[in-house]
């Protein structure tokens, strides 16, 4: 029986997803190719036609995860830097333990020892965050700014053991976007 012509794109796209989803909540040294695969329901001879490395699989999986996590937005939103806070730092977000989660506050960490294919995807992805939130906001440097907070208090909200200090810091960081956004006389409404 002939496979589907669509079938490759797809084993793909469920490798894709499924290594998207481990790495974010496990990083590049605690997942293996195997795990990748079988999370995925494929075995590890599929994994060979559609990348040449570990490395490979990694730098697809960070724009797969931030493309995947990107349509799990609230209908209409962000609207504005006030409502892409909420969504961002949003306790629901830090939680997401089944479902992906941003690789650019939860693989933070991970890229720096990663090598420049990796990087060069990562700072794709970091920029295009940045230009969604330049969107929001008249200036590049509120843009820079509120990107920051945002990523960087999510990374932290999670590393932390202590719900109550995570939440108060997911708090502070949105009440800085929001005072970033505000500062400039851009409505948050």
């Amino acid at each position: 029986m002939a496979w589907h012509e669509t079938h490759k794109e797809q084993s793909k796209d469920r490798i894709l997803k499924s290594a998207a989803m481990l790495f974010t909540h496990y990083g590049f040294e605690k997942i293996s190719i195997n795990q990748v695969m079988k999370n995925a329901e494929l075995t590890r001879g599929a994994f060979y036609s559609h990348f040449n490395s570990k490395s490979d699989l990694y730098a697809q999986a960070i724009s797969k995860g931030a493309k995947v996590a990107s349509k799990r937005k609230p209908e209409n939103c962000p609207q504005n830097m006030k409502d892409f806070a909420k969504y961002y730092l949003s306790t629901e977000h830090r939680d997401n333990n089944y479902e992906q989660a941003c690789p650019l506050a939860f693989l933070v960490s991970d890229i720096n020892q990663q090598n420049k294919q990796v990087k060069e995807t990562y700072t794709k992805t970091l920029k295009a965050f940045i230009a969604q939130a330049q969107s929001l906001t008249v200036s590049r440097e509120k843009a820079l700014q509120s990107a920051v907070l945002m990523i960087g208090g999510l990374a932290l909200s999670r590393a932390l053991d202590d719900k109550n200090f995570s939440n108060e810091l997911l708090a502070a960081c949105k009440a800085g976007v929001t005072s970033l956004s505000t500062e400039e006389g851009v409505n948050v409404s």
